[in-house]
């Protein structure tokens, strides 16, 4: 049985989708999964990166693309009435939900895509949602203590010292595969395909940069 770790920010629709797919894209394969929240924030910063919903014409591209994928795909999506938005409530729910160095399970981390991109465009930050969120999650931890928010800053350091640059990313084996459009070749390399044995994966990744010239 293989272990995967879901690395993913509610904010992201591509992570929703994802997290929605994931189950089909590897039906039939043995694996048990982590589900990692970070912030996706960070991981911008530190690689000097804007989201792609701060850049106007690539939000339009965006979410147009995210709704034809969502059509494609037969999941529901409704976009919140505010994009991007702050999500450190939800990413510390999501913490506060699991124990002590532990992971939120699938549920919790669904409850939470739900209440962002099956909520009829409501707020994801709306308060009175928040609480109605928080209730039926019924977190272990408190979201807004010193340990839980910590845990979120933990995460999203091993994030980035894995190398991630984005999300959502699967890692397994050493091995990271980033964005929804990732997951055939995901399945692809848990079904064994010989392709991720040989040098290609590796020579692939050597490609030089080039030199951009004023």
């Amino acid at each position: 049985m293989k272990h995967l770790e879901f690395w993913f920010d509610p904010i992201s629709p591509y992570a929703y989708l994802a997290f929605e797919q994931l189950p089909q894209a590897l039906e039939g394969l043995s694996y048990r999964v982590d589900y990692q929240p970070i912030l996706f924030a960070g991981l911008l910063k530190q690689w000097g990166q804007k989201g792609p919903a701060e850049i106007e014409p690539k939000r339009a591209w965006t979410f147009r693309q995210i709704a034809w994928q969502a059509h494609q795909l037969g999941i529901p999506i409704a976009t919140p009435a505010q994009h991007p938005f702050n999500p450190l409530a939800l990413l510390r729910l999501l913490h506060a939900c699991a124990g002590e160095g532990g992971t939120p399970n699938r549920w919790q981390c669904e409850r939470v895509f739900h209440h962002v991109w099956r909520g009829e465009g409501a707020d994801a930050n709306d308060a009175a949602r928040l609480q109605a969120l928080r209730a039926t999650l019924a977190p272990q931890r408190d979201p807004d203590s010193e340990a839980v928010k910590q845990s979120l800053k933990d995460n999203t350091a091993r994030a980035l010292a894995l190398g991630l640059f984005g999300v959502p990313t699967v890692a397994v084996d050493g091995r990271l595969f980033w964005g929804l459009d990732s997951l055939a070749m995901l399945a692809a390399y848990l079904k064994g395909d010989a392709w991720f044995d040989g040098p290609d994966w590796d020579e692939a990744a050597r490609a030089r940069a080039g030199v951009v010239r004023g």
